[in-house]
């Protein structure tokens, strides 16, 4: 009997042991992937992924750092993936498991975040600019000064995101400074600015694909994807790049040094680098990818979508956001914080 009961005991500690085994955790922006990508993996592998949501690299990058978290892979900015890598907190990859890897996009291979892509791979890119319902404010809606320099029709019906980067520069853009500066007489107008726009807000919050399409807000500075998702539903939500400059970005996904279903990592590294997977990240949170022939598995609305494909006039004042000094991170968070009294 106690042999039977031993033999029960063990067989009992395998089968948990490879349950386990068929788990990945995944540590991702909120509402930002696709449920029916994850169906997908796990009908193909036989692993489930379990994700965690977070709403900042800063927030993501406390939580890893304070150790104890449990997650596998990450979904980092480009100007957060150095921060990551210098403090070891994600993996040299194992390019030898990814056989799709060359699927990656030459213009997103050697990027200056992550030359020849040694520690991440593509998940979403996009821009930061302001989502106007045109229907409440009929300007120009390609100016920051949608949200520093508040039109009538939009005092107490506009919210901005509390992204620090994404804000703080796009001040900064508009005060006609650099991306990252440390020149003190731009970041005091980025400040005063700052501040002096804030009693015209109604809040600065997340859930902007929701609020615009309800009408709870009629602009709010938003990234390109989210408000591509409002105007779907509500078609006067329309996407403004703003002409002083605007931050572009992409997230990509890393391993986590001390993740403990590496193996399962890896297979979804692969998975997300074949090009109708790819498609499917986008069809979803409606941002671009980095996979090269993931364009003919995209949604046909995206193929001309303004909020995919940026207007001509446009481009040149977008710019991806390096990572910052430590004394230009210290100035930016010094604003932020003092925003947030």
């Amino acid at each position: 009997m106690k042999k039977t009961l031993a033999t029960i005991a063990a067989l009992m500690a395998t089968t948990g042991l490879a349950q386990a085994q068929e788990v990945l955790n995944l540590f991702n922006w909120g509402n930002y992937t696709n449920p029916d990508l994850l169906t997908k993996f796990e009908e193909e592998t036989g692993i489930k992924v379990v994700v965690t949501d977070y709403d900042s690299n800063d927030a993501a990058l406390a939580k890893v750092e304070a150790g104890g978290h449990g997650f596998d892979l990450v979904v980092p900015s480009a100007n957060y993936v150095p921060i990551w890598t210098e403090k070891g907190l994600i993996a040299e990859l194992d390019m030898s498991k990814l056989a799709n890897h060359g699927n990656i996009a030459p213009e997103w291979m050697d990027v200056p975040w992550d030359p020849g892509r040694k520690y991440s791979v593509p998940w979403q890119w996009g821009s930061t600019g302001v989502a106007v319902n045109t229907s409440v404010y009929s300007g120009d809606i390609n100016t920051s000064a949608i949200f520093l320099d508040v039109p009538e029709e939009l005092k107490g019906k506009i919210n901005v995101v509390p992204e620090m980067n994404d804000v703080v520069n796009l001040a900064i853009f508009y005060y006609g400074g650099e991306p990252c500066t440390e020149d003190l007489e731009v970041l005091k107008k980025v400040r005063d600015g700052l501040v002096a726009a804030k009693p015209n807000w109604i809040s600065m919050d997340y859930g902007a694909t929701e609020k615009l399409t309800n009408n709870d807000w009629a602009a709010s500075v938003n990234w390109n994807g989210s408000t591509m998702r409002a105007r779907l539903a509500n078609p006067p939500v329309q996407y403004g790049y703003p002409k002083e400059g605007y931050p572009l970005w992409m997230d990509s996904v890393a391993l986590l040094s001390d993740a403990q279903n590496v193996e399962n990592a890896y297979k979804f590294l692969d998975f997300i680098m074949v090009p109708e997977n790819a498609a499917l990240i986008s069809a979803f949170a409606r941002y671009a990818n980095g996979i090269a022939g993931s364009d003919e598995f995209m949604p046909n609305e995206m193929k001309d979508a303004p909020e995919v494909v940026v207007p001509s006039e446009f481009k040149e004042a977008g710019h991806f956001l390096p990572t910052c000094s430590p004394k230009a991170t210290e100035y930016i968070t010094a604003i932020w914080t003092e925003l947030q009294k």
